[in-house]
């Protein structure tokens, strides 16, 4: 037996007033301070406000948020009792959310032992709202929660099918001033999911269809967004595009790029959507020259797209290099070496690199698994920026 889980959706122009739609008495906002910075946090408390929902923000939430914070969160929750936990912002924050959550019923849980074998039962004290305001995490549409053991430099998937949000409110509003490094770092998650979810073995055919719209708008509108950030119908798009891509994976898997990207981004301190992207192109080629089936499934993508026809092989390579050219022309990085890392450094960090890229969960839903000898190789071949030839 398969499940497939999705939120609430209010998407489009003043999607925020849904908000007047809900039943409640108190809303727990987590977020950052630079949301509230921005005036988004008020946009939403204004919305709360209106229909007499009392709310209290905890902003303390980072980058790739740590177990302490969560840890932090969860006292404050605890001690406010809301009926509603609102994670605003980056998919960070959604995140924490989800985690928080958790901690309204079990406060003593450690939060990386949330395992999706668990219940939890949170709804009986509170539902779950999310506000994306980036597009691309996904995170507004999935059960999955990624906390960083900081003691260890370590990323952490954790989650279980009950932390998929209630609603999800996808205002373009919200993500109308997004900067464009942002804009490109959250839009290549997006599309490394489409693609990625697409292809999972895990995936069906209930998972395929939102995950190839994905792929098509992202490949539209994302370099619209980039290079306009008030072209309301890109942000609105991309906004689209995010949450199906969510959808797509959330409910199939990610792949080799998440899983190599997770190792480097959480090793050295760079963006989650850039370190996906930058793998992306390189794991396509990985497995195109090992499995015929995901050949196809990537040729399918590509006709879909209008990237290319002629035969599954001839498509599936004019994916990879459309990804290459989207990275070139968002201005992400197409090898480790782009990112600044030393050579030297990197290459003593590899082994660490492949024993945190085999224990991620995503590493063996792809058809062609890669072991020890083939992951070092393609961290050395992205590093200089080879095309992957084995």
């Amino acid at each position: 037996m398969w499940t497939f889980s999705c939120p609430i959706i209010a998407y489009g122009d003043y999607a925020l007033e849904y908000i007047a739609q809900i039943q409640g008495k108190k809303a727990f906002i987590v977020t950052d301070k630079n949301i509230v910075s921005l005036g988004l946090l008020k946009l939403v408390t204004d919305q709360l406000d209106a229909v007499n929902i009392k709310w209290q923000v905890f902003d303390e939430i980072e980058p790739e948020p740590s177990l302490a914070t969560i840890k932090k969160g969860g006292v404050a929750v605890g001690l406010y009792q809301p009926d509603w936990v609102i994670g605003l912002g980056g998919g960070s924050c959604m995140d924490a959310a989800k985690a928080i959550i958790i901690l309204l019923v079990q406060p003593d849980l450690d939060p990386d032992a949330i395992i999706a074998s668990d219940t939890y039962n949170f709804r009986e004290k509170a539902k779950l709202m999310a506000i994306p305001t980036t597009s691309g995490t996904g995170s507004e549409a999935t059960w999955a929660i990624v906390l960083t053991d900081a003691d260890n430099q370590r990323k952490i998937g954790l989650g279980t099918t009950e932390c998929t949000p209630d609603v999800a409110i996808l205002d373009p509003v919200m993500v109308e001033g997004m900067p464009p490094q942002i804009t490109a770092d959250t839009g290549m998650d997006a599309v490394c999911q489409a693609i990625e979810g697409y292809v999972s073995t895990w995936g069906t055919s209930i998972t395929e269809g939102p995950g190839l719209v994905a792929a098509k708008q992202a490949f539209q509108y994302l370099p619209k967004a980039y290079k306009d950030g008030k072209d309301l119908e890109a942000r609105k798009e991309m906004q689209n595009a995010a949450i199906l891509a969510g959808l797509s994976f959330g409910n199939s898997m990610a792949g080799l790029g998440h899983s190599m990207g997770h190792a480097l981004g959480a090793m050295y301190h760079i963006p989650h959507g850039r370190t996906v992207g930058l793998f992306l192109p390189y794991t396509m080629e990985y497995l195109i020259n090992g499995s015929e089936e995901t050949t196809a499934k990537y040729a399918e993508i590509a006709c879909f797209c209008g990237v290319a026809s002629g035969s599954n092989l001839e498509c599936a390579k004019a994916l990879v290099a459309k990804v290459r050219s989207l990275l070139k022309e968002i201005n992400q990085p197409l090898s480790v070496e782009d990112c600044g890392i030393d050579k030297t450094q990197y290459e003593a960090s590899i082994p660490d690199l492949i024993d945190r890229a085999l224990n991620e969960v995503m590493t063996m839903t792809v058809s062609r698994v890669p072991g020890v000898e083939d992951l070092g190789k393609i961290f050395r071949y992205a590093y200089e920026g080879k095309h992957i030839n084995f």
